[in-house]
C-alpha cells in the first residue's frame, strides 16, 4: 500500500499531468510504480510533461512521509484513478483528480450522489429550503454532496443527516481540517455518518484558489446540482457551469426579484437550468437514472403546521407583506397603520411563526407547510 500510495500521491500532485495520462497510468498492467520505475522516457511516452516526469523520477518530496503517515490512521484512505471503485461519473470528467484523500465510509462513493450548493450568507428561507430539499432527497436515496461551507452547504449536509442518511463533503483544504471552523462539529458528524473528500494534502490551509477547483469534484460526483441561492458572481455558479460542462442536469430555485441572492438562480434558469419548486421536480428528472423512489423515507424537513391565519389588522398586515421582504415603513404605507403599530404587530406575528425578521429591518412571510 505504501509504495502504491506514494506513487499515486506524487503523480496526482505533479504539475500539468493531463487526465489522459492518468487513464494510461491506471491501465498499466504492472501499475503506476512500474511505469515510474521504467524511467523518464516511458513517462514522456505516456503523455506526462517533462517537468512532472522529472519530479516523479527524482527524490521523494518532503511532504510524502507525513501524507503516508496520515493514511495509516484508521478511517483514513486514498482513492486513486486505478481503483475499481473510483466513481465512474467523476472519472469521465475532463480534469478528474488522480487521487483523493478520504475520511469515513468509502463505500458511499458507489451510491448515487446529488449536489446542493449556494450562498455562504443565505436568507433564513434559503437555508430552510436547502435543509428541506436535502432531507427529502436523502430520504429518497440520494447521497447529498456539498462543500461544507457556511450557509447553504452546511444546511444541505444537516438536512441529509436529519433524514438519517449519509452525506459527502468535498473540502477546499486538507482532509484533516474543517473550514470554516464553526463547522468542525458538523464535519465530525459527516465522518461518522458519511464521507469527507479532499484532493489536498493533510494540513493544507483553506486557500482561496482551492475552492473553485474543488467545485469540479462536487459536480462530478453527482447526477445533478441544485443551486438554492446565489448572487450573480458566486462560486455556486462555477459549480453549476462545471456541472453543465460535465453533462449533468442543473436545477435552480427561483426567488424574489428584490433578493440579490436570487439573481444567480434566475440567470441559470434563463440559461436553461430546470426551475425547481419541489423536490419532486428533481426526482422526476434524475430519479429514473438512479432507480429512486419518488417518496421519501421520512417527510421533508420544515416547521410544523402554522397557527390559523390571523384576521383583522393582523390579517391585513400579513396580506400586505405578500411574499417579498418589506420594511416597517413600507408596510405602514400599504396598510394605513402607524409605524409603531406595524412594529408591535410584526413582533407578535414573528412569535407566532408567521413571519421572520431579516437584516435591514425587513420582514418576510414564512411559507405554510402541511
Amino acid at each position: 500500500m505504501s509504495d502504491r500510495a506514494a506513487a499515486w500521491l506524487r503523480f496526482s500532485l505533479a504539475p500539468g499531468i493531463p487526465v489522459a495520462a492518468a487513464h494510461y497510468a491506471a491501465a498499466h498492467p504492472d501499475g503506476l510504480e512500474a511505469l515510474i520505475d521504467a524511467g523518464r522516457g516511458a513517462l514522456l511516452a505516456a503523455g506526462i510533461p517533462a517537468e512532472a516526469a522529472g519530479l516523479l523520477t527524482g527524490p521523494a518530496p518532503d511532504w510524502l512521509p507525513a501524507a503516508l503517515d496520515w493514511l495509516e490512521i484508521p478511517g483514513h484512505d486514498l482513492l486513486t484513478f486505478a481503483d475499481p471503485d473510483y466513481p465512474p461519473l467523476l472519472r469521465r470528467a475532463p480534469d478528474a483528480p488522480a487521487a483523493l484523500f478520504l475520511r469515513g465510509n468509502r463505500a458511499l462513493l458507489g451510491e448515487p450522489h446529488f449536489a446542493i450548493v449556494g450562498s455562504r450568507n443565505p436568507t433564513p428561507q434559503g437555508a430552510e429550503n436547502a435543509h428541506a430539499f436535502a432531507r427529502h432527497l436523502a430520504g429518497c436515496g440520494l447521497v447529498i454532496c456539498s462543500g461544507l461551507a457556511a450557509g447553504i452547504d452546511a444546511a444541505a449536509h444537516r438536512g441529509a443527516l436529519a433524514a438519517g442518511a449519509p452525506t459527502t463533503a468535498v473540502l477546499g483544504c486538507g482532509p484533516d481540517r474543517a473550514y470554516p471552523a464553526e463547522n468542525a462539529q458538523l464535519a465530525q458528524r459527516i465522518v461518522a455518518n458519511g464521507l469527507i473528500v479532499s484532493e489536498y494534502l493533510p494540513g493544507t490551509r483553506p486557500l482561496k484558489q482551492n475552492f473553485p477547483r474543488r467545485n469540479r469534484i462536487i459536480s462530478g460526483l453527482g447526477l445533478g446540482v441544485l443551486v438554492v441561492e446565489a448572487a450573480r458572481r458566486s462560486g455556486s455558479l462555477i459549480t453549476a457551469r462545471l456541472a453543465g460542462d460535465q453533462g449533468r442536469e442543473v436545477f435552480a430555485i427561483p426567488g424574489s426579484i428584490h433578493n440579490p441572492l436570487a439573481r444567480g438562480c434566475h440567470a441559470l434558469i434563463r440559461q436553461g437550468a430546470v426551475l425547481v419548486e419541489t423536490a419532486d421536480d428533481i426526482l422526476g428528472e434524475i430519479g429514473p437514472l438512479a432507480g429512486l423512489s419518488m417518496t421519501a423515507a421520512e417527510p421533508a424537513a420544515g416547521p410544523s403546521r402554522p397557527a390559523p391565519a390571523p384576521d383583522g389588522d393582523y390579517g391585513k398586515l400579513l396580506a400586505a407583506l405578500a411574499h417579498d421582504p418589506c420594511g416597517v415603513d413600507g408596510l405602514a404605507a400599504r396598510t394605513g397603520l402607524t409605524a409603531a403599530e406595524v412594529s408591535s404587530m410584526m413582533l407578535i406575528l414573528e412569535l407566532q411563526g408567521a413571519v421572520e425578521s431579516l437584516p435591514g429591518g425587513r420582514y418576510a412571510r414564512k411559507p405554510e407547510r402541511s
